[in-house]
């Protein structure tokens, strides 16, 4: 994929596509790695009862969405180590726009976990939403890495379906092309 020349972008314009897009096979293996990390959190928080974990992780998955929302996917921590693990791969274009509203989806999870994970610190009684919320960032995680099913872009698409959001002008194909809607 070719650099469009900003560093502050959410996506890569390449030729033949109006729409900006990400390396899937990038943004599969950096859901690995959140999913690993969510895991040990999860461990951490449900069976061993060391809260302290779940914020850090949150707190570094919170930071990982900021810089990959706000500044740019490729510096998120968990894009560029996924990157090393498939840099020899071929590129898988997918549109990047709904992986946009995804992250910003985990990126609300992740801030609310983190939130809540400084107040377990003190008051063991938030360990059930904060559980909660680790459940739901798992099962979305776990999707994404072992289907490639980005659950997050199917929230977009519908919403764009019962015309909460405007469609683009092109739809921005995601893995598979699974997420084909009409732009009417």
């Amino acid at each position: 994929m070719e650099n469009n020349g900003s560093i502050i972008s959410f996506g890569e314009n390449i030729e033949g596509k109006s729409y900006k897009v990400l390396d899937e096979r990038q943004m599969r293996a950096s859901a690995g790695i959140m999913l690993l990390l969510g895991i040990i959190a999860f461990i951490n928080g449900f069976i061993l009862n060391e809260y302290k974990v779940i914020t850090y992780i949150s707190g570094f998955l919170l930071l990982n969405f900021i810089i990959g929302i706000f500044i740019n996917p490729k510096f998120s921590p968990t894009i560029f180590i996924g990157y090393l693990f498939v840099r020899k791969h071929s590129p898988l274009p997918i549109g990047a726009i709904q992986k946009k509203f995804a992250w910003s989806l985990g990126l609300t999870l992740s801030a609310l976990i983190f939130g809540l994970s400084l107040k377990l610190l003190a008051d063991v009684t938030y360990f059930e939403p904060v559980c909660m919320l680790c459940l739901i960032c798992l099962v979305i995680l776990y999707f994404e890495t072992a289907f490639g099913i980005c659950l997050g872009c199917k929230l977009y698409f519908l919403a764009i379906r019962f015309k909460l959001m405007k469609p683009e002008e092109e739809t921005p194909n995601c893995m598979g092309d699974a997420c084909d809607v009409e732009n009417k």
